[in-house]
């Protein structure tokens, strides 16, 4: 079994209908990778002993990435488009992949479909670095599924 650790990861940000990573950056801090499903409870006819539990609506979290650094705008942009009438329906994949501890190997990684840019901020500017800062970024996703290791290599 490997060592597991959530500090070694990556993320990939890929706009719908392109192949290549929206930017090059790195954050240091990652957040809401979450599903939850809604539970229904109902009676079943004349058994007053339990309750049976029935899976409703799925809800997913909001990926928040803190404290990144890119050399490109292009997260800028993306958030940009999609506040354009006609770009409004413009979403991203975002893969987040755990790493082992060679920072080469990979343990596993979400996939997110269907992102949607919700927040971009920056930290207060320096004029002593030349890259871009982002302190925060939040995303909203329409699904989540884990890939496993070896699921990796079939896609």
């Amino acid at each position: 079994m490997g060592i597991f650790t959530a500090f070694n990861f990556s993320v990939l940000i890929t706009l719908e209908g392109e192949s290549a990573p929206l930017c090059e950056g790195g954050f240091s801090a990652c957040d809401g990778l979450e599903v939850t499903l809604a539970n229904k409870t109902i009676r079943a006819g004349g058994d007053n002993g339990r309750m049976i539990h029935l899976g409703g609506i799925v809800n997913n979290g909001t990926l928040t990435l803190k404290r990144g650094m890119t050399s490109s705008f292009d997260l800028w942009d993306w958030f940009e488009r999609v506040t354009l009438d006609e770009e409004r329906g413009l979403r991203a994949t975002c893969q987040v992949v755990s790493l082992a501890a060679d920072r080469r190997s990979e343990q596993a990684t979400f996939v997110l479909e269907r992102c949607l840019p919700t927040k971009l901020k920056v930290p207060a500017l320096d004029a002593a670095t030349g890259q871009l800062a982002v302190e925060e970024l939040q995303v909203a996703y329409e699904t989540i599924r884990l890939r496993k290791p070896q699921e990796a290599s079939r896609d």
